[in-house]
């Protein structure tokens, strides 16, 4: 089992060891059960947990967190093991994900919500809209994701994905239909600048409290009397 690196003391402090046990269920059950590919064991830390967890940074204290399509817990777990003043929920739709994800958070201690479904639904929706922040990682291309996302944001809170180098490309493409879904202008942002080598690339969104297209006509009939 690989050693943690130095820099997962300084993003987990006293929760290192929660993180590393993490890390332990990733790569046994969770590449058994087919969660985590086995290639990808060698690099947990630095590619996949430690990437996650340092976007804490651009999050509120005591924020209200959605993860969708949280699949292996990623980034919601390292974000709670990063920062437990978070409150934060796991959205996956796939019965076996959600199982793994019960019995890890259980042998972990933490305080997490999981619960089963898409972040489309209105049963979702309706149940965890007005969080602060909603992220995502390696969910869908942007335009889709803020579809799923910005609903569940209150007025002025975030979306933050975690993506690749191509992030600035995506933005090019997708900002004008993140706009007709009531998203304000999509920007680049990195967490863990000289903590973790390379950075995590985000995408960030905020609901605007003014939307547009599609998203502005459904608010301003919500606002219309009988």
């Amino acid at each position: 089992m690989e050693h943690p690196p130095p820099a997962a003391a300084e993003v987990f402090g006293p929760r290192l060891d929660v993180a590393a046990r993490y890390v332990e269920h990733l790569a046994t059950s969770g590449v058994e059960r087919g969660l985590i590919g086995p290639r990808e064991t060698p690099r947990l830390w630095d590619r996949h947990v430690l990437n996650c967890a340092v976007v804490a940074e651009l999050m509120p204290d005591g924020a209200n967190v959605v993860d969708i399509g949280s699949g292996a817990g990623l980034p919601g777990i390292p974000l709670a093991l990063a920062r437990p003043d978070l409150r934060i929920v796991l959205v996956e739709p796939l019965a076996r994900r959600v199982e793994w994800l019960d019995e890890v958070i259980a042998d972990l201690g933490l305080s997490l919500t999981v619960e089963r479904g898409r972040a489309e639904e209105n049963a979702i929706r309706r149940r965890w809209e007005g969080a602060d922040v909603v992220t995502a990682r390696a969910v869908a291309p942007l335009h889709r994701l803020a579809g799923w996302a910005i609903p569940l944001l209150r007025q002025g809170g975030t979306m933050l994905a975690v993506k690749g180098a191509s992030a600035p490309e995506e933005i090019a493409r997708d900002a004008a239909a993140v706009r007709k879904l009531g998203g304000g202008v999509p920007r680049v942002l990195h967490c863990g600048v000289g903590v973790i080598d390379p950075p995590s690339t985000v995408i960030a969104v905020d609901r605007d409290s003014r939307p547009s297209g599609r998203a502005g006509r459904r608010d301003r009939k919500k606002g219309q009397r009988p």
